[in-house]
């Protein structure tokens, strides 16, 4: 069984950061790729950011330069870096990952989500 764990939500104020961890647990070979979503009440869920490969990069335009994504292999977690928050910002984060679960088998799993609130 394969587990995605969130941490790292919380309550900050404009302008503050804040560094999601997505944690993969269970009988996995590795991460492949990454990627961080988020969803406010009454809207689809957003993709954020995602990292393929462990090096290609792609964000929304609303976080680029605010925004980091990056896997470290060793922890099999994805993490996103958060700066410059804004209220805007303020969502429930949802992590994703396709994982490899065996020889030639690769799967996608999804995290519980964290509340991420930005306000003063």
């Amino acid at each position: 069984q394969v587990q995605l764990v969130e941490s790292g939500g919380g309550l900050v104020q404009p302008g503050g950061s804040l560094r999601l961890s997505c944690a993969a647990s269970g009988n996995i070979f590795s991460i492949n790729d990454g990627f961080w979503y988020r969803q406010t009440p009454g809207k689809e869920r957003e993709l954020v950011a995602s990292i393929i490969s462990g090096a290609i990069t792609n964000y929304a335009d609303s976080v680029k330069g605010r925004f980091t994504i990056s896997r470290v292999n060793a922890k099999n977690t994805v993490y996103l870096q958060m700066n410059s928050l804004k209220p805007e910002d303020t969502a429930v984060y949802y992590c994703s990952a396709r994982v490899r679960i065996g020889v030639g088998r690769i799967a996608d799993y999804w995290g519980q989500g964290t509340q991420v609130t930005v306000s003063s």
